[in-house]
C-alpha cells in the first residue's frame, strides 16, 4: 500500500540493465541534505549547489571511497517532478555501481521507493490530476508510436479539462434546475423540463463521443488477441510464422505438431497484436492435449478477432462449424490456406453467413497474407463513423464515463414524472462519477491499483 506521509523516499529510475547512464532519484525533505553527504564537487571553488542546474563531481561512500564520476541536479518544491524538493543523481548505467549508490542513500535515511510512489506524491501534492499520473504509466507503456499521441495528449491535462468541463455543466445545470425547490418563499420559475432535457442531451452526446473514442482506439494502448483456430494440419503454425517473419512454430508434415497454444506479439497497423497459434481442433484421448485444446477455445472465445483456418482441398467439419457458432460473426474471418496446392472454391463457403469474409491464402508462399493483415487492422480499428473527440479514456475511465451517462440517461427517463428535488440525486451522482476520473473522490483501493502498475522509480 502506498504510504502518504513525508519520508524521504529513493530509487533507480531508469530501467534496469546495462547503459551509458543510470539515475537514482530522491524526493523528500530531506533529499538535499542526504545527498550531499556524498556529493564531492570537481570544483575548488564550489559556492555550493544551485537549483535547475548540473554539477559535476564525484559519488563519495561513507568509507571514504569514489564510487563514481556522477551530475547532480537539485529541484527544489514545489518547482518539482513531485512538488517535494528533489535530487537526481546521474551516474554511470551500470547495475551494480546504480545499485551501490541507492544502497549509500537508504542507509542514510532516505526509504526505498513503492512502485508509482513518486507520481503518487505529485497527485497527492497537486502537481498532476489522476487522468495525468494515468498517462505517465500509459506512455511509458506506450506498444507502439501510434499509442504515445493517445497518452500526451492526457499527460498534457487536456483530459482533465473535458472532464471538469462536462462537470461544470452539470453543476451549473444542478443550480438552475429549481431555485423554486431551494427557495420555496420566492416566487421563482423552475427551468422548464424541454430546457432540462436539451441540455442533458448534449452531455451525453460529449460523453458518448469520448466512449466512442475508446472503442475506436483503446487498441493502439491495450493491444488485441488475433487468435488462430483450425483443424489439425490446416497450417496453422505456418501462418503464424508468416505473419511474424520467423519460424517461431515448428512446421511438420505431421497432424498435431502444436498440442498447447504458441503466442507471438505483432504490430499490425499501428495495434500491437497479441497472435496466438492454438492446438488443431481433433478429438483425442491424450490428457495434456486436451489441457491445451480447451486452453485454446477459451482464448478464442476471448478474442477480439479469430482466424478460423481451413485447407482448401478440405471439407467443413463440425469442429469447424462449432467455431463459428459460438464466435459473433464479426469478430471471425474464414481463411482457406493452401491455395497453392488448390484454387477451386468449396462448396460450402455458399452456406457460411455472408458477413463473415473469406480469404484465400497461402502460408507456404506468402500470397493472401499482404490482404489478409491489412482486413486484420481494419477489423480491429472498426468502420464506424469517426469519433468527434480526439481524446481516448482508458477503461477505468470508460467504466466511470458508462456509470455517468447512465444517471444522465435515468434523469431523462423520468424528467417528465418526477419532482425535480428527485431527479437532481442523478445530476449529483453523475457528477461524482466525473469525479472519480480526474481523482476529486477516488477510493485508496482505486489509487493503490493505479500506481502499483508503476515501475519502481517512477
Amino acid at each position: 500500500m502506498l504510504d502518504s506521509n513525508k519520508d524521504t523516499i529513493a530509487a533507480i529510475c531508469t530501467p534496469l540493465g546495462k547503459g551509458g547512464v543510470g539515475i537514482v532519484r530522491i524526493s523528500g525533505e530531506n533529499s538535499l541534505s542526504i545527498s550531499l553527504k556524498f556529493f564531492k564537487s570537481s570544483k575548488k571553488n564550489f559556492a555550493g549547489i544551485k537549483p535547475y542546474r548540473l554539477h559535476h563531481g564525484y559519488f563519495i561512500s561513507h568509507q571514504g571511497k569514489i564510487l563514481d564520476e556522477v551530475l547532480l541536479a537539485y529541484m527544489p518544491k514545489p518547482g518539482s517532478y513531485t512538488g517535494e524538493d528533489v535530487v537526481e543523481i546521474n551516474c554511470h548505467g551500470g547495475p551494480a555501481i546504480l545499485q551501490l549508490i541507492l544502497e549509500e542513500l537508504l542507509a542514510s535515511g532516505a526509504r526505498l521507493a513503492k512502485p508509482g510512489e513518486f507520481t503518487y506524491r505529485a497527485f497527492l501534492n497537486g502537481k498532476m490530476d489522476l487522468t495525468q499520473a494515468e498517462a505517465v504509466i500509459e506512455l511509458i507503456n506506450a506498444p507502439t508510436k501510434e499509442a504515445i499521441p493517445l497518452a500526451q495528449q492526457k499527460l498534457q491535462g487536456l483530459l482533465q479539462q473535458k472532464i471538469q468541463t462536462l462537470k461544470k455543466d452539470l453543476e451549473t445545470l444542478r443550480q438552475e434546475f429549481c431555485v423554486a425547490v431551494d427557495f420555496p418563499e420566492e416566487d421563482l420559475e423552475c427551468l422548464p423540463p424541454e430546457k432540462i432535457q436539451t441540455k442533458v442531451q448534449k452531455t451525453i452526446e460529449e460523453i458518448n463521443a469520448l466512449l466512442t473514442a475508446y472503442e475506436q482506439k483503446h487498441l493502439y494502448q491495450d493491444g488485441a488477441l488475433v487468435v488462430i483456430a483450425g483443424k489439425v494440419n490446416a497450417g496453422k503454425s505456418s501462418l503464424l510464422n508468416a505473419l511474424i517473419g520467423k519460424e517461431r512454430a515448428i512446421v511438420t508434415p505431421i497432424p498435431g505438431t502444436t498440442r498447447d497454444y504458441l503466442e507471438e506479439y505483432i504490430n499490425i497497423q499501428g495495434i500491437p497484436v497479441r497472435l496466438v497459434d492454438t492446438a488443431g481442433l481433433r478429438e483425442t484421448k491424450d490428457e495434456v492435449e486436451n489441457i491445451g485444446l480447451q486452453k485454446g477455445l477459451e482464448l478464442i472465445l476471448q478474442s477480439d478477432l479469430c482466424l478460423l483456418l481451413v485447407d482448401i482441398r478440405e471439407k467443413f467439419s463440425t469442429y469447424e462449424q462449432n467455431i463459428l457458432e459460438k464466435i459473433p460473426h464479426h469478430k471471425i474471418f474464414v481463411v482457406l490456406n493452401k491455395i497453392d496446392l488448390s484454387s477451386t472454391m468449396p462448396k460450402w463457403t455458399e452456406n457460411i453467413n455472408p458477413k463473415i469474409p473469406i480469404f484465400k491464402i497461402s502460408a507456404q508462399t506468402g500470397k493472401g497474407l499482404k490482404e489478409l493483415s491489412k482486413a486484420i487492422g481494419k477489423q480491429l480499428l472498426g468502420t464506424q463513423k469517426e469519433s468527434s473527440s480526439a481524446l481516448v479514456p482508458n477503461l477505468r475511465q470508460k467504466k466511470c464515463l458508462e456509470k455517468a451517462v447512465s444517471e444522465l440517461n435515468l434523469l431523462l427517463q423520468h424528467l417528465f414524472e418526477m419532482p425535480y428535488d428527485l431527479l437532481s440525486v442523478h445530476l449529483d451522482l453523475a457528477c461524482q462519477h466525473l469525479k472519480e476520473i480526474t481523482g476529486e473522490i477516488t477510493s485508496e483501493e482505486v489509487l493503490n491499483q493505479i500506481f502499483e502498475n508503476f515501475c519502481i522509480g517512477k
